[in-house]
């Protein structure tokens, strides 16, 4: 236990510096973009006088250096403060803890379908290897994962929303209505399925190619050979033998591409309307708005390390040989 606590301890250390090298390459690459966030915003207000534009760099701190802005925002953030939203007039605190759960929804519901799907799929391609189902379980995973997010997003919204008008088009609720408790929930959740089931298609096809491959492998070897020898059924043998160890790898793979989900859902929520952080990400390239941009890239990169960062202590949990190597290095 001891161990386990020190190799955490160092994974901890190793990430300030990580956060802090995001925050500063964030803020320099925002600020190496074109555009002036004071100018659009006079621009809009039909009043794009020198004037003007100067008041609101004052305002917003525009008028300083680039260090000086640099080591104000990264003072704020050490203090929990993520600035101010130039187009929305409110914190960006505020503005992320309305949205960042509707996108955890949808990230949730369309990392679980992925994962569940994509291990169906792939245990299912790997014992009908050589079959015509196998055959196409493995062509049809790769046309997905060739095929692109939004193409598929829009099909899905001709086919289920135009044609057969089974699901609503976009949004989270439907406008105007007031359904509350469960009904709420159902509303919700029709709601839901469309972009969910576009975010996690890519990740589905990954999975089922990766299931499939650790399960080819896993079956041949010995253990899995001797459990059949005993006159044990496929089923527990697959399950409880072959499987078990064929997931490690999926696991991996989740837990890092689960924060990558966050860029992703730019593309989804944008083309169904979903009112998350990607769309508030979209919006705020659109209108320059620095502050909603750095928080949501903050977010973003602190989702990142931690993912990272608990796959390395799962790792070093199971695996001993891990925390070996850490106290040798």
């Amino acid at each position: 236990m001891q161990s386990l606590g020190l190799y955490v301890s160092r994974r901890l250390l190793q990430a300030v510096p990580l956060l802090a090298g995001a925050i500063v390459l964030n803020f320099t690459l925002i600020h190496l973009a074109p555009g002036d966030p004071a100018r659009t915003l006079a621009g809009e207000a039909g009043s794009a006088t020198p004037e003007y534009v100067q008041q609101l760099r004052r305002d917003f701190g525009l008028d300083r250096s680039f260090g000086e802005q640099l080591a104000r925002y990264a003072s704020k953030v050490v203090r929990g403060d993520l600035g101010y939203s130039f187009r929305h007039r409110e914190g960006v605190v505020g503005l992320i803890a309305e949205r960042l759960p509707r996108t955890l929804l949808l990230m949730g519901v369309g990392f679980a379908w992925a994962v569940a799907g994509g291990v169906a799929l792939g245990v299912l391609a790997a014992r009908k290897r050589g079959t015509w189902a196998g055959a196409a379980i493995s062509v049809a995973s790769l046309l997905a994962y060739a095929t692109p997010v939004f193409w598929f997003g829009l099909m899905l919204v001709l086919l289920f929303s135009v044609k057969l008008q089974w699901l609503p088009t976009y949004g989270m609720t439907t406008i105007g209505g007031d359904a509350a408790g469960f009904g709420w929930a159902l509303d919700v959740a029709a709601h839901t399925v469309l972009p969910a089931a576009t975010l996690g298609l890519f990740y589905l096809a990954l999975y089922t190619r990766l299931t499939r491959a650790s399960m080819i492998e896993t079956i041949s070897q010995d253990y899995v050979v001797v459990a059949r020898a005993k006159g044990l059924s496929e089923r527990r043998v697959i399950l409880h033998h072959a499987l078990r160890n064929a997931l490690l790898g999926v696991v991996t793979m989740a837990g890092m591409q689960m924060a990558q989900m966050v860029g992703g859902s730019v593309l989804v929520e944008t083309v169904f309307a979903w009112p998350g952080m990607g769309r508030l990400l979209f919006e705020a390239v659109a209108q320059r708005d620095y502050p909603v941009l750095l928080g949501g890239l903050l977010v973003s990169s602190v989702a990142v390390v931690v993912m990272n960062l608990l796959t390395d202590v799962a790792y070093g949990f199971l695996d001993p040989r891990v925390r070996a190597g850490e106290r040798a290095a």
